[in-house]
C-alpha cells in the first residue's frame, strides 16, 4: 500500500506546481488504495503564517483533494527532532557552525556541486565552545565526511529503479539551528518515517535533497521510502513559479472562476492552463 505526503511550508499562498504535486501525490495514493498525507512544514517561524496553513488547506478542497488523518504539523514535533539530533551528535557526527549566509558566499575557492556552493567546511574540526554557543547564533551542521566513511555512498529506489550516489552530492547541511531543533532535513526523514511513508512524491528541484536523506535514514536506521520527482510546473517562458515573484496563487485562478476540480483532472492527464509549462530542468 502507497503511502505518501503533500508538504507545503506555509509562507504564502499555494500556486500550480504545488497542485499539480499534490494531484500526482493524491491520484498515485488513491490508485493502490492507500493513503494520501498532509504535512505543514511550518518551522520557519519568521516566515510561516496560520492563514496559508488555512490557504492550504482551503485550495486542496477546491481541487478535490482529500487526505488521510489530521494534518502532521512540524513546530509540534520538536521533541521528535531532538532525539534524533541527539543520536547523531552522540554519534559524533555533527558539529557547531557560526558562519553566516555571507561568510560562506564569500569563502574564497567554494567548491561548486549540483546544488551550487558547497559549505566550505570552515568550522569543521574546530574545538567546541559552549560559551560562545550559548552567546551567539549558529547552526548545528552534519558533518557529511564523517557520515560517509561509516556508510558507504548510499542508493535510493526512484520510481523503480535504484540509483546510485557521488560524493558531489553531499554537503555538510545543516540539521538544527541554536533556536530550532531541526532544519528541513532531518525533520523531513523524521516526519517521513513516523507517518510511515512508502512514497515521497515531490518536485525535480529537490531531487538534489535525496541523496543527504537517505544518508541520514541510514545513520538513524530509518526504513527507505521510493522516491518519485515530477517535473516542475512554470511560466511558459521558462520562468519558474515562485511565491516571492509573485506567481499567480490557486486562490488568484479561483477567484477568476476557474473551475479547481477541472483543472486537477486536467493536471492528473498532463494538461496545463495557457501560459505555463512544464520546465525542461
Amino acid at each position: 500500500m502507497i503511502v505518501t505526503r503533500f508538504a507545503p511550508s506555509p509562507t504564502g499562498r499555494l500556486h500550480l506546481g504545488h497542485a499539480y504535486s499534490a494531484v500526482l501525490g493524491h491520484a498515485r495514493a488513491r490508485s493502490d488504495g492507500g493513503r494520501f498525507l498532509l504535512r505543514i512544514e511550518d518551522l520557519d517561524p519568521g516566515r510561516s503564517r496560520p492563514e496559508f496553513v488555512d490557504g492550504t488547506t482551503e485550495d486542496l478542497r477546491w481541487l478535490g483533494i482529500d487526505w488521510d488523518g489530521e494534518p502532521l504539523v512540524q513546530s509540534e514535533r520538536g521533541a521528535l527532532y531532538a532525539k534524533a539530533f541527539d543520536r547523531l551528535c552522540s554519534a559524533g557526527l555533527v558539529y557547531p557552525c557560526f558562519c553566516t549566509r555571507s561568510d560562506i558566499a564569500d569563502a574564497l575557492h567554494a567548491p561548486h556541486g549540483l546544488g551550487g556552493v558547497h559549505y566550505p567546511g570552515t568550522c569543521r574540526g574546530r574545538a567546541d565552545d559552549p560559551k560562545r554557543r550559548a552567546l551567539e547564533p549558529h547552526s548545528w551542521r552534519l558533518d557529511a565526511q564523517a557520515a560517509l566513511a561509516r556508510t558507504g555512498l548510499p542508493d535510493w529506489r526512484e520510481d523503480g529503479a535504484v540509483l546510485q550516489s557521488s560524493r558531489a552530492d553531499f554537503d555538510d547541511v545543516i540539521l538544527a539551528r541554536k533556536d530550532a531543533p531541526a532544519a528541513y532535513h532531518l525533520a523531513c526523514v523524521v516526519d517521513d518515517q513516523a507517518s510511515g511513508v512508502t512514497l515521497v512524491t515531490r518536485g525535480l528541484d529537490l531531487r538534489l535533497s535525496t541523496p543527504v536523506q537517505r544518508l541520514l535514514q541510514i545513520l538513524l536506521e530509518l526504513p527507505q521510502p521510493e522516491y518519485f520527482h515530477h517535473p516542475l510546473v512554470g511560466h511558459d517562458d521558462g520562468r519558474r513559479l515562485a511565491k516571492r515573484d509573485g506567481s499567480p496563487t490557486l486562490a488568484n485562478l479561483r477567484d477568476r472562476g476557474v473551475d479547481g476540480r477541472a483543472l486537477a483532472e486536467g493536471l492528473r492527464a498532463g494538461q496545463l492552463p495557457l501560459g505555463f509549462a512544464f520546465l525542461e530542468d
